[in-house]
């Protein structure tokens, strides 16, 4: 991917003013703590992050590279969230805590991502030119801790749990959970249970969110208790037919709710 060009810093967009309005609001709608519009402006990292690295990204698409860097550095040391000047973000990208966030130089964020505090936004490459950090679409939730490294896309909706390591692409609507990350795909549901998903989605957990090797040993689990239930009906009615088992020796009771409350 040596041939890989970032694009320029944009320039149609909303005027600084309108952004921030539109930023604000954002964060009011999907932060419970945000009380009003003067607390967000005045007390939300996340958001003077934001703010910050629209001038550094002007300086660095404007060829004023170290100022760029400069006021990056000025952001981090200011807000504990580190994004490089030449990372792409979009509208209305809610940076939430964000203490140890860091956005690696070709990340493009967006509009209307969610960031938690710890995530990583970071390359495995080190070739110049490359499109080393990841993409994400539209929507993306990526939970505290995550770590997303590579230059593969998160599609547009999709949530990336806790503390998972992704390095490989996410299909939108899915959701990464793990160390690596399994995903989990998204399945058909109601228009009211995908507008509950949304609602209680913080720090990239959903409702039904399980780990799929969790729900693959419960299936197991239960596959196993209803083979045994079958096998002790079979040789019942052996017995009452007057067919006669070779005895084994008595095992362990199996007991598939304690071992379903270790899986957990």
């Amino acid at each position: 991917m040596s041939g890989y060009h970032r694009r320029p810093f944009q320039q149609h967009k909303p005027s600084m003013f309108n952004r921030l309005r539109e930023d604000i609001a954002s964060i009011i709608d999907r932060d419970p703590a945000a009380r009003n519009a003067w607390e967000v402006l005045t007390c939300y990292p996340g958001l003077h992050a934001i703010m910050l690295h629209r001038a550094a990204g002007w300086c660095w698409w404007h060829g004023l590279k170290w100022f760029g860097r400069f006021i990056a550095y000025l952001a981090r040391i200011l807000t504990g969230i580190e994004i490089h000047p030449g990372a792409s973000i979009g509208r209305r990208v809610f940076i939430d805590h964000g203490f140890g966030v860091v956005i690696g130089e070709t990340a493009d964020v967006g509009d209307d991502c969610t960031i938690y505090q710890g995530v990583t936004l970071g390359g495995t490459s080190l070739n110049k030119g490359a499109k080393r950090h990841p993409t994400l679409e539209a929507g993306v939730i990526v939970g505290a801790g995550a770590q997303v490294l590579g230059g593969f896309t998160v599609g547009a909706g999709a949530k990336v749990g806790s503390n998972a390591v992704v390095v490989k692409e996410v299909p939108a609507g899915a959701t990464a959970v793990g160390n690596p990350a399994r995903i989990i795909l998204k399945q058909a549901r109601s228009p009211q249970e995908d507008a509950a998903a949304r609602m209680f989605a913080a720090y990239g957990v959903s409702p039904n969110g399980d780990d799929p090797l969790s729900k693959a040993l419960h299936g197991l689990i239960d596959n196993a208790a209803t083979q045994e239930h079958q096998i002790s009906k079979i040789l019942a009615a052996l017995k009452c037919a007057g067919i006669g088992c070779e005895t084994m020796p008595e095992l362990d009771k199996f007991d598939p709710a304690s071992l379903n409350r270790m899986v957990e």
